[in-house]
């Protein structure tokens, strides 16, 4: 583990001089240790170039990987180190409107399994207000659609998984077998949009709908939806009723990126951090099938 923090703090820096002074070692014992993990991995990780060091192909390779197995451990250390005190505490968790909870159950499962006693806190906001509650330190990990996360430094943000959009109508309403759904037939539906979601400007945009009706959470667009009223744009990972009905629809070119965040610096504990290497770790095609 001791080479793998000296490969982090290498690949941070890009300086094995700096790495050192952060690592708190002798930079001889910092290159041995690089020099270990190399010949172990079978290949170089650096390109030397004084004063800088450059990472190889393999070296970009092993970087996710050997930050997961970093961040696993050391969430050991503090899962055995909060048992020692003799509690866990809470995991307090964050879902913008459009983020359906099923996205994450296998991980709340498997986290709440190996964290014994472990309480969950689930918030629903709006957008903005999921960060903010990411923000102020009240959760530790938020999941959003949001993509317009560069002006906001202080996020450290963790991709899970990229996703197009479909059409949802009722089921009645299922186009036949080898039938396509253009956008200038969206245009001419009476659409339902989702003004609680990260993508509302985007698809207001695309759609161009003078005929439609505003509604404010998935469950409300959904029950419009089966009741005839209405056809809707949504995420393929929307878990939609049985009464509903998707299709592709040409010309419709609109992606969002799901993604975890955490707050960049900030330490986060050992079940959050669980959590965020679980969510990364998925397999993520059911969620978009």
């Amino acid at each position: 583990m001791s080479q793998i923090r000296y490969f982090l703090s290498v690949a941070r820096a890009l300086n094995f001089t700096r790495a050192a002074e952060e690592c708190g070692v002798a930079q001889p014992s910092l290159s041995r240790a690089i020099k270990q993990l190399e010949f172990e991995l079978g290949g170089e990780l650096f390109r030397r170039e004084r004063p800088q060091a450059i990472l190889t192909e393999l070296g970009h390779r092993m970087l996710p990987t050997l930050t997961r197995c970093f961040e696993s451990a050391a969430a050991a250390q503090a899962l055995a180190a909060e048992r020692g005190k003799g509690g866990i505490g809470a995991l307090r968790v964050a879902l913008s409107p459009t983020i359906g909870i099923e996205l994450l159950l296998v991980g709340l499962q498997e986290v709440t399994r190996l964290f014994d006693g472990l309480e969950l806190v689930v918030r629903r906001e709006s957008v903005a207000a999921t960060l903010d509650l990411l923000k102020t330190g009240e959760v530790e990990v938020a999941i959003t659609g949001e993509n317009n996360f560069e002006s906001q430094p202080w996020l450290e943000r963790f991709p899970l998984f990229d996703e197009g959009f479909l059409l949802i109508s009722a089921s009645e309403h299922r186009l036949p077998d080898g039938a396509r759904f253009s956008l200038g037939d969206l245009r001419e539906a009476r659409i339902v949009l989702p003004r609680h979601a990260e993508h509302i400007d985007a698809l207001a945009a695309s759609a161009q709908n003078k005929r439609r009706h505003d509604v404010w959470s998935d469950s409300d667009m959904a029950a419009l939806v089966a009741a005839g009223l209405g056809v809707a744009i949504a995420p393929r990972s929307f878990l939609r009723p049985e009464a509903l009905a998707a299709a592709p629809v040409e010309g419709l070119d609109l992606k969002r990126t799901v993604s975890a965040f955490g707050a960049a610096g900030r330490p986060r504990s050992a079940p959050a951090t669980m959590l965020i290497n679980l969510l990364r770790a998925a397999d993520w095609d059911g969620a978009k099938a």
